[in-house]
């Protein structure tokens, strides 16, 4: 049977076009159809939005720490227009960018949605059905505001870029990833921020020191954190909204942003009829090589849930052409990722939480907490935290936590001794540089604690 394309690809994000594009360059026939705009959660409304307004909201502090080393400048105000103009020029380029990856690699483009037919069809939104050999669903996740009354009112993080003025006042309700760096983030732009989370502390499933460090940072630095509290009520008042709260208590917000889940977006694309499996939260279910039920069609990145960020779909990607169109099957390695959270401060991690190790062997962990020289001279430092979680029984580091200023950049290094195996005296045995904060990871001789 012949088809009309090798591949169809359903969803223009970082996945999706990463496959779209190596798939092509192996000389197959490739199609790729996206309803909204190319470049997915993570260039237009996530990672990259994100680490600028983390990188604005930054400023603030440099002005006070430039004063304390002896420069005579002011802070003026913060322009959101200004920003915000910058900032949506700048998605429209990186847009740009993957909507010419596609094209330069000759991959046939389609603007609008594409659900399955059958195993082999993807009809769009026009009736136009094609079909092809393979199809790949890339078609990620969407933040997902909870039933109670009110919960009309609140935005999420796909809104946040798109404010017509930053509000006075914010409550950001959530407690991962995303409700924390957007906390820090208004709270360092000059917006009263609360943030409640129902749980006992933020982060939860990071390792509970660096969670603890991070949080008490925030603290630190204004946000109003209420820990075991949830939203129970919205009203709108004038302008504002009201917040009933789980103690009984109330409170009057410019703009509440729910940031508490998001969920697989495999609505309505006929995954049902065709046979598709389905998990308990609607992803995708996929084999260890991203195949479906159905063996044309294969799934990877958000929509799977099984590690929901940018790189990891994009090897997802990698691996599916491997696997389909270079005969050289490759199952995506998801083990000892190393991430990021860009917290104000931030949190670097790879491996297991100190709980999560001390759980299945006996360990030591090796931990130093301290003030950076470069904020503590200006007199207004946050703690920095560096750890490691070592097996007593092989030595390897199985965790390394870091909580600092440009914990992101470290961690990557970091990460690549502990994916190759790196032993607490492989650490040891590199000479330090000095003087930074990361130097701390290979001096730290004596352990802390140990199970």
């Amino acid at each position: 049977m012949s088809f009309d394309y090798d591949l169809f690809v359903i969803g223009g994000g970082s996945g999706g076009v990463r496959a779209a594009r190596v798939a092509a360059q192996e000389g197959v026939k490739v199609a790729l159809a996206e309803e909204d705009r190319y470049g997915g959660t993570c260039v237009i409304r996530g990672c990259v939005p994100k680490k600028l307004m983390v990188f604005a909201s930054e400023y603030a502090g440099m002005v006070e720490d430039a004063q304390a080393y002896g420069w005579d400048i002011q802070a003026g105000s913060f322009s959101w227009d200004a920003f915000k103009g910058k900032l949506h020029a700048e998605l429209d380029r990186l847009e740009g960018i993957y909507r010419n990856i596609l094209k330069n690699n000759g991959v046939e483009s389609f603007d609008q949605r594409a659900k399955l037919a059958d195993a082999h069809t993807v009809e769009l939104a026009d009736g136009t059905r094609k079909t092809a050999k393979h199809i790949l669903i890339a078609t990620g996740g969407w933040p997902t505001v909870p039933e109670f009354p009110g919960a009309e009112l609140a935005i999420t993080s796909n809104e946040i870029f798109h404010l017509d003025a930053l509000p006075e006042s914010i409550l950001i309700v959530g407690g991962g990833y995303i409700a924390s760096e957007f906390a820090g983030i208004m709270n360092g732009l000059g917006v009263k921020t609360t943030q409640f989370y129902r749980g006992a502390q933020i982060l939860r499933g990071f390792d509970e020191e660096a969670r603890n460090v991070v949080a008490e940072g925030m603290a630190e630095a204004g946000v109003d954190l209420q820990l075991n509290t949830n939203v129970t009520e919205m009203r709108a008042e004038g302008g504002k909204i009201r917040v009933f709260d789980t103690h009984g208590k109330e409170h009057l917000f410019d703009k509440v942003m729910y940031a508490t889940g998001r969920a697989p977006n495999a609505d309505n694309l006929g995954l049902e009829d065709i046979g598709v499996a389905r998990g308990g939260n609607g992803a995708i279910v996929v084999d260890a090589y991203s195949q479906t039920a159905v063996p044309s069609v294969f799934a990877v990145g958000d929509v799977t849930d099984r590690v929901n960020l940018t790189p990891v779909a994009i090897r997802e990607g990698m691996a599916f052409v491997e696997t389909v169109f270079k005969g050289n099957p490759t199952s995506p390695d998801h083990d000892l990722i190393p991430t990021a959270i860009f917290t104000q401060p931030e949190m670097g991690t790879v491996g297991l939480s100190e709980e999560e190790a001390a759980a299945q062997e006996a360990i030591e962990v090796y931990s130093t907490s301290f003030k950076p020289m470069q904020q503590a001279f200006a007199g207004r430092a946050q703690k920095v935290l560096m750890k490691l979680v070592v097996s007593k029984a092989n030595r390897r580091v199985l965790g390394c936590h870091i909580v600092a200023p440009g914990a992101g950049e470290m961690i990557q290094l970091a990460g690549i001794a502990v994916k190759m195996g790196a032993t607490k005296e492989d650490f040891d045995r590199t000479v330090a540089v000095h003087p930074t904060m990361s130097e701390e990871l290979v001096t730290l001789k004596t352990p802390v604690r140990a199970t």
